[in-house]
């Protein structure tokens, strides 16, 4: 059994609807699946989800969309796991610096400040380097927030799957979930 651990984006939770689609596919397997609601700051956003993965004893797969996308590949990086990225956020701390300052997040409800602090953490976070074969890239080509390119570029030699005409919401997730399957149990590359 493989448990699947999946990390939201900016501003949203695991109520969001690709983690409730995720969610109710894996509910008719023998795989586990979880969906933290991270905090809106970089450092314990990642101390959050590292003490997950430290806790489990069995086999884990890391999903993360956009924002979540970065952040499960510095985790992937770091424990060697295999992931999931869904229209990942490459540099960050470029993308959200136009956000700096107090924000609400309407998942939760949540009002906190952004600051340049906050971008210098995921800075600090970004790998050095990737290692492409643990990697399952998913992009939609007309994802409205972030360039799909760019991060195609960025993983390349990764299994990638390109939706044409896909928004970053990426519709058609769901398509991609009998693939999850396939990544269970498969161990990550040993570098």
């Amino acid at each position: 059994m493989t448990h699947y651990l999946y990390l939201h984006g900016f501003q949203s939770g695991p109520q969001s609807l690709k983690a409730r689609e995720t969610h109710d596919f894996l509910a008719g397997t023998a795989h586990s699946f979880e969906a933290p609601q991270l905090s809106p700051y970089p450092a314990t956003a990642i101390a959050q989800a590292a003490s997950l993965i430290v806790a489990r004893q069995q086999p884990l797969v890391l999903v993360g969309s956009s924002l979540g996308g970065f952040y499960a590949t510095h985790l992937a990086e770091r424990f060697r796991l295999p992931a999931v990225l869904i229209n990942p956020a490459i540099h960050p701390e470029r993308d959200l610096a136009r956000f700096l300052g107090p924000q609400h997040n309407p998942y939760t409800g949540e009002d906190y400040v952004l600051t340049e602090q906050h971008m210098a953490e995921l800075e600090a976070i970004q790998p050095p380097a990737i290692h492409a074969a643990n990697y399952w890239l998913v992009l939609g080509t007309a994802d409205e927030v972030l360039d799909w390119r760019v991060a195609a570029r960025h993983y390349a030699g990764a299994r990638q799957t390109v939706f044409n005409g896909d928004d970053h919401r990426l519709q058609r997730w769901p398509q991609c979930l009998p693939g999850l399957l396939g990544i269970a149990g498969r161990a990550a590359t040993i570098y």
